[in-house]
Protein backbone atom coordinates (compact mmCIF):
# COMPACT_ATOMS: atom_id res chain seq x y z
CA UNK A 1 0.00 0.00 0.00
CA UNK A 2 1.21 3.20 -0.91
CA UNK A 3 0.37 5.98 1.99
CA UNK A 4 0.86 10.01 0.90
CA UNK A 5 -0.12 12.89 2.82
CA UNK A 6 -2.16 15.45 0.84
CA UNK A 7 -3.70 19.00 1.97
CA UNK A 8 -7.07 20.11 1.03
CA UNK A 9 -6.90 21.18 -2.68
CA UNK A 10 -4.01 18.64 -3.33
CA UNK A 11 -4.48 15.91 -5.17
CA UNK A 12 -2.82 12.59 -6.74
CA UNK A 13 -3.05 11.46 -10.40
CA UNK A 14 -3.38 7.43 -11.04
CA UNK A 15 -2.60 5.92 -14.08
CA UNK A 16 -2.66 9.29 -16.00
CA UNK A 17 -5.94 9.78 -15.92
CA UNK A 18 -7.67 9.69 -12.46
CA UNK A 19 -7.36 12.57 -10.31
CA UNK A 20 -8.32 12.04 -7.03
CA UNK A 21 -8.33 15.59 -4.61
CA UNK A 22 -8.35 16.32 -1.09
CA UNK A 23 -11.58 18.87 -0.68
CA UNK A 24 -11.84 19.16 2.64
CA UNK A 25 -10.76 17.28 6.04
CA UNK A 26 -13.65 17.93 9.38
CA UNK A 27 -14.50 15.84 12.01
CA UNK A 28 -12.42 13.01 11.42
CA UNK A 29 -13.89 12.97 7.76
CA UNK A 30 -12.25 13.15 4.54
CA UNK A 31 -14.49 14.73 1.63
CA UNK A 32 -13.03 13.42 -1.66
CA UNK A 33 -13.32 14.26 -5.60
CA UNK A 34 -12.51 12.35 -8.17
CA UNK A 35 -12.79 12.94 -11.73
CA UNK A 36 -12.12 10.06 -14.12
CA UNK A 37 -13.48 8.78 -17.75
CA UNK A 38 -16.79 7.51 -17.80
CA UNK A 39 -15.56 4.45 -18.75
CA UNK A 40 -13.68 4.01 -15.03
CA UNK A 41 -16.18 2.72 -12.39
CA UNK A 42 -15.48 4.38 -9.31
CA UNK A 43 -17.37 2.63 -5.95
CA UNK A 44 -17.00 3.18 -2.09
CA UNK A 45 -15.29 0.41 -0.90
CA UNK A 46 -17.87 -1.52 1.40
CA UNK A 47 -20.23 -1.09 -2.00
CA UNK A 48 -17.31 -2.58 -4.18
CA UNK A 49 -17.01 -5.46 -1.63
CA UNK A 50 -20.99 -6.17 -1.76
CA UNK A 51 -21.16 -6.27 -5.26
CA UNK A 52 -17.79 -8.94 -5.31
CA UNK A 53 -19.76 -11.03 -2.38
CA UNK A 54 -22.67 -10.92 -4.84
CA UNK A 55 -20.66 -11.86 -7.77
CA UNK A 56 -18.96 -14.62 -5.73
CA UNK A 57 -22.74 -15.90 -4.59
CA UNK A 58 -24.03 -16.05 -8.27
Amino acid sequence: MLVLTRKTEQSIVIAGNVEVKVLGVSDGKVRLGITAPREIEVWRGEVADERAGERSEA
